[in-house]
């Protein structure tokens, strides 16, 4: 009787400490959360936003000592009230609608639909001479839907191999291609930072634009590495998709959102959009370091399998064919020579 109680209390300790071990770490997470979003996103000057960070990580830590002590629940109570202080300001937080934004984002591209026929305003066909020195245009399109043919994946990598940029382009018959890239919309002279924008700092932006706009920005005036992906899908799967772009392009113009760096970026969001038109697409660790997008891609057969991996990685970096076509009206075409096209490629 003696050892079964002794082992009782035994247990009843190692549990006591497996639960403060538990509650350790998730008051360590919540606490750091909690302190980034009072420093990026308190309206206040900086050293108020540095007061206030501090002090909610004095309180996560007394909480933690508290909890090896007899004032552990009196010490999370009082952590849980800071806290849900903190997440009913956080839930007041809006996306800003009107602002001094970039030139580049300044605009939402909306979109109406006529039968097959999709018109488009604000599509974007900037001039590039500089990342500060361009023309401005801002246009009105109007696309045939019926000759919607092909759906590319532009990656441009500007931070090593495991991040990227995407951007879905459609094709239409006769040589026009219409771009769309998901992106942070920044005030006139911010800069994107992926911390900063895991907390409200910036509102998501969809950009639709011409290619020789966009890509070339990205190849020839940023000089990042850009790889072009031709995608194995049929008019009948990307008009749904291009529609949805469309949609939820309107559903910003209307109610804007905040990007995420993990949640609502340029990858997840075409994946939830692709879901959002009945394809199944099970979560995938590359969605977030999407660098690797290609090979998920090619693993799904959505690239041409008949070329290996590494060739059509190869053959996928446009930058040279990029910088010899530049301006030219035929951009498009030019980036493409020697690109795979993977429509009647397999499934593996």
């Amino acid at each position: 009787e003696e050892d079964r109680s002794r082992r009782g209390i035994l247990l009843r300790r190692v549990a006591r400490i497996v639960s403060n071990l538990i509650l350790t770490l998730l008051i360590a997470i919540v606490t750091a959360w909690a302190s980034l979003a009072l420093w990026y996103r308190l309206p206040a000057q900086e050293s108020m936003r540095g007061l206030a960070g501090g002090l909610f990580i004095l309180i996560g830590v007394s909480t933690i000592v508290a909890l090896f002590s007899r004032l552990r629940r009196p010490a999370l109570v009082c952590f849980i009230a800071a806290f849900g202080a903190v997440v009913v300001w956080w839930t007041t937080i809006r996306p800003e609608d009107h602002a001094d934004w970039a030139p580049d984002v300044a605009r939402q591209v909306t979109g109406t639909l006529d039968g097959d026929m999709l018109t488009l305003m604000n599509v974007r066909d900037f001039e590039w001479r500089s990342d500060n020195d361009f023309t401005e245009r801002w246009t009105s399109r109007t696309y045939d839907l019926t000759k919607l043919r092909t759906l590319d994946l532009f990656m441009s990598y500007w931070a090593g191999p495991e991040m990227a940029h995407t951007i879905m382009s459609f094709g239409f018959e006769g040589g026009d291609y219409l771009a769309w890239s998901i992106e942070v919309r920044r005030l006139k002279g911010g800069e994107y930072s992926p911390i900063a924008d895991l907390f409200k700092s910036n509102p998501l932006v969809i950009i639709a634009a011409d290619e020789r706009d966009i890509v070339r920005l990205r190849t020839n005036i940023r000089h990042e590495d850009v790889q072009l992906y031709r995608l194995r899908a049929p008019p009948q799967k990307a008009r749904p998709l291009l529609l949805e772009y469309v949609a939820d392009a309107n559903g910003l113009a209307e109610a804007p959102r905040f990007y995420n760096s993990i949640t609502t970026n340029c990858t997840t969001t075409i994946v939830k959009m692709m879901r959002a038109v009945g394809d199944t697409i099970p979560f995938n660790w590359r969605f977030i370091v999407n660098g690797y997008l290609p090979d998920y891609a090619y693993q799904r057969g959505a690239l041409d399998t008949r070329i290996p991996l590494p060739e059509l990685k190869t053959l996928a970096h446009i930058g040279k064919r990029a910088g010899v076509a530049d301006n030219s009206p035929d951009f498009s075409r030019l980036i493409r020579v020697d690109v795979p096209s993977a429509q009647g490629a397999q499934t593996p």
